[in-house]
């Protein structure tokens, strides 16, 4: 039989085709913003433009998104800044950005089809896991959007069935297609671990199973010490170094690309910085009275010691003293005497000196009282404010700090003994009251621009209270001082700093979020996230129950036969089932070991999680349930066998499909929506959607009516059904441009005047919700009249977990409160929550810095 005849080949072509149906249906909707496109499809565009950004993932997938941006057109002016803005008026090809995550969702099918044939199972058990992958809602959810879950579950599974592949040519050592299958499994080591961190948890599994094989080899007395070492050799080149090569290359590429300063700048140090294209100019090793400086913040991310013409709303009401993580120019300072005047001639500023810094902006000078600070509760904090000007000249005893060196890199003996640029770690410690200036990662309110909290602390931890001089300008200095500056680091020096900081971020990303959830409620499917919600749509990510409990169950299964297993060898029984314990322990220990490793690390971590965490050990689950079944078919009849894999896979795409609304933000009855919970604590919202479908018909005929006023309807209609209209699967698959008839000219309807659009589109929702309301009776008219008329309330409950935190540090905003809700579960302001500035001030000449991204982390 040829091979194009083979029933393999038609049973793979039936997956794939069942895939590209179910992972890329209607993939063109929502044609806005959805959940975290505002995270990664922004990092698409700072790619595009180059700028440098901070996120907590490392970033193969991001780059792949961009590549796919970038090759479609997408304009990086475009920084899906919020959820729900609009793709189609700007042209975004976010399709193909989705088609990118969809289509590597669809080859984890027939990859999880050919794990299980290829770990030696019957047909039928290939099969149910093909189909149990391909109708899950959760899987299928997080694959139709521009997310990294996907990526990730791909390469997870693509190194899986490689290192399959490789055990089943254990048996012909150092052959070719061994060789070929070990080096494939490394690669999809280095490229699941470049996608998300918790890729590493792929490299515990394959390290683990690669530990026992080694084991097994050196018990051979048939392999000899020489061959043994061969074997480990082979595998510490294809197994490690591969990896990490490929890891590494990938922030090689990170870095090449971002080569531009952006708003990630602030997490990083400064001579990181300097790599980016910001300078900073030579400056005398030496401090003197009289010089106007910089100060630098050692203990947090870096950021300088500031103010600016703005006060205080509380406490003393005086100038805001703050931490700002850019150059700018209140930064400046002047460092005088301890009765505020600078000497004539050169004198440096010693350990132990009593000092006073004046900013050089506003002439205030750096002052503590006892005053409560600003945020911080605790006794211990003191407000800092800038105190005086121009018209006190002789200021007040609480302007004097003490100068106490703490620290020095070495290369110069006296930095110890005298103020050094760069190379002097210090502390200022106020003379009066006896605490140490201080700062942490607090933020003030926006009346400070949410900038950082500065504050004088008693039995502060040395290293918040630790400052150093980067930049040191005098006139006085003579022209033969010695100079210093930052030393650039190169690429190893970068890729540890930024690893480093990724790590920091990430660990603290603990703030509570509305749809954030603990591990021990994804075992058993306690509560999904929602996405996005708009024209009584939703998208909810939730999972297909009865696989989800099945694949549970089996979990629990798997667990309990080897402890009876193990209980009973003990006693002396040797329990083989007919030979098929070695084969069952083999191939389901594997993939229990893989959801072990893939979920129980979850439990250690203090950090915001969500159930999309879940979804890599879901599918190592759902393989080991694949294997049970095979083993509990093994001993019946094929066509009993067969009856069963239909009963399995025809009852989960009946509860795939009974929420698949959630997935594709599809068409739902309240009535529908009500009777697919069968839990409490599943907490989507059906008063969204309407008592009928018929609602929609009468919504979007409206909606058509009204926008035949703007446009000819005879042209329109002739456009919209005329030969020129793409195949219906193509229309329901990739959304088309309609046009219609403007004058002469044939135009896209995003092209027509934005203004008259929305004022239009808006009144026919209007127009429907009234409507709506009157035919349903309700009393609800001064809920009705309450509402701005041209709100359209869009449900997102954006991830957080992983960006939204970190976007927040890069805006240089406080965080949002998140879990305060407007109606029913929606978020209060969603424009607070993704707010897209960066802090700065507006008054004393510094402005502020807009975004250039949307919301939000891990």
């Amino acid at each position: 039989m040829p091979w194009y005849q083979s029933r393999e080949l038609k049973i793979v072509g039936a997956i794939l085709f069942f895939s590209l149906v179910v992972r890329l249906w209607k993939i063109g909707y929502p044609t806005s913003v959805v959940f975290d496109e505002v995270h990664f499809g922004g990092f698409a565009s700072k790619y595009i433009r180059g700028r440098f950004f901070m996120d907590v993932h490392p970033p193969l997938a991001k780059m792949l998104l961009a590549l796919t941006g970038f090759v479609f057109g997408l304009d990086p002016s475009f920084d899906f800044g919020e959820i729900g803005k609009d793709y189609l008026a700007t042209n975004v090809p976010y399709v193909a950005m989705r088609l990118m995550c969809g289509l590597m969702g669809v080859a984890v099918v027939p990859m999880a089809y050919y794990t299980i044939k290829n770990s030696g199972h019957s047909l039928h058990a290939s099969i149910l896991a093909a189909v149990l992958v391909l109708f899950e809602n959760s899987i299928v959810t997080q694959s139709r959007l521009i997310l990294l879950d996907s990526p990730l579950i791909f390469f997870t599974a693509f190194t899986t069935l490689a290192w399959v592949n490789f055990h089943n040519h254990r048996k012909e050592p150092f052959s070719d297609d061994w060789l070929i299958w070990l080096f494939l499994t490394g690669l999809g080591l280095g490229l699941a671990g470049s996608v998300k961190w918790v890729g590493l948890f792929i490299i515990a599994t394959i390290g683990t199973s690669t530990l026992n094989q080694l084991w097994l080899l050196w018990g051979d007395i048939k392999v000899t010490p020489r061959i043994w070492m061969k074997h480990f050799l082979a595998r510490a080149f294809c197994l490690i170094l591969v990896p990490v090569a490929v890891y590494m290359f990938m922030f090689e590429i990170h870095f090449l690309i971002l080569g531009g300063s952006g708003d990630g700048d602030g997490f990083m140090s400064a001579p990181f910085q300097m790599t980016l294209g910001q300078s900073l100019k030579d400056s005398p090793l030496v401090v003197a009275y009289g010089a106007t400086i910089t100060i630098r913040h050692q203990g947090t991310q870096g950021g300088y010691l500031h103010s600016h013409p703005s006060n205080y709303e509380t406490g003393s009401k005086q100038q805001q003293i703050t931490l700002y993580p850019h150059k700018d120019t209140n930064n400046e300072w002047i460092i005088m005497k301890r009765d505020g005047s600078i000497p004539d001639s050169l004198e440096y500023v010693k350990h132990g000196d009593h000092v006073r810094l004046m900013h050089v902006p506003t002439s205030k000078k750096l002052h503590s009282h006892d005053q409560k600070a600003p945020v911080s509760e605790n006794e211990n904090h003191f407000e800092v404010s800038g105190y005086g000007g121009a018209d006190y000249p002789q200021g007040d005893p609480n302007d004097d700090w003490r100068v106490e060196i703490v620290g020095h890199d070495g290369k110069n003996p006296d930095a110890d003994k005298t103020l050094h640029t760069l190379r002097s770690k210090f502390k200022l410690v106020h003379a009066n009251m006896f605490c140490d200036l201080f700062s942490h990662s607090v933020k003030l309110p926006k009346w400070a621009f949410e900038q950082q909290e500065v504050t004088c602390m008693r039995s502060a931890v040395l290293p918040k209270a630790t400052w150093m001089i980067e930049s040191n300008a005098y006139s006085k200095y003579p022209s033969n001082v010695e100079m210093v500056n930052y030393k650039k680091p190169g690429f190893l020096g970068k890729f540890l700093e930024l690893n480093q900081v990724m790590w920091r971020t990430n660990a603290g990303l603990t703030d509570s979020h509305p749809y954030d959830s603990r591990p021990s409620s994804w075992f058993w499917l306690r509560r999904g996230i929602s996405f996005w919600g708009k024209d009584q749509k939703h998208i909810y990510l939730i999972g297909n129950w009865f696989t989800w409990y099945l694949s549970s169950f089996s979990i629990v299964l798997y667990a309990a036969i080897r402890v009876l297993l193990v209980v009973r060898d003990k006693r002396g029984y040797r329990d083989n089932f007919r030979g098929l314990r070695e084969y069952y322990e083999l191939s389901g220990g594997f993939f229990f070991m893989a959801w072990f490793y893939h979920y129980i690390p979850f439990f250690l971590m203090g950090r915001q999680l969500f159930l999309h965490h879940y979804l890599p050990a879901l599918y190592f689950a759902i393989l080991l349930l694949c294997v049970t079944f095979d083993l509990a078919c093994r001993f019946i009849p094929n066509r009993y066998r067969l009856g069963a894999l239909i009963l399995v896979s025809m009852i989960a795409i009946l509860v795939f499909r009974a929420r698949a609304p959630l997935a594709y933000g599809s068409e739902w009855t309240r009535s529908q929506c009500e009777a697919s919970k069968i839990l409490k604590t599943w907490d989507y919202d059906c008063n969204q959607y309407p008592e009928a479908t018929s609602t929609y018909r009468r919504n979007e005929e409206a909606l058509r009516q009204q926008m035949g006023r703007i446009v000819d309807p005879p042209a329109r209609e002739q456009k919209l059904h005329g030969e020129d209209k793409p195949h219906d699967f193509l229309e329901q698959l990739l959304p088309h441009k309609q046009v219609v008839e403007q004058g002469t000219k044939e135009e896209p309807v995003g092209v027509v005047k934005e203004e008259v659009k929305v004022k239009e589109e808006v009144k026919v929702k209007e127009e429907v919700k009234v409507k709506e309301e009157e035919e349903k009776k309700e009393e609800h008219d001064d809920v009705v009249e309450a509402r701005p008329k041209h709100v359209i309330i869009e449900e997102h409950i954006g991830e957080g977990g992983d960006d939204e935190d970190v976007e927040k540090e890069e805006n240089k905003g406080a965080a949002a409160g998140s879990g305060q809700e407007e109606e029913e579960g929606m978020p209060k302001d969603i424009e607070d929550e993704y707010e897209d500035v960066v802090s700065g001030d507006d008054e004393g000449g510094e402005g502020r810095v807009e975004m250039e991204e949307g919301a939000e982390a891990e």
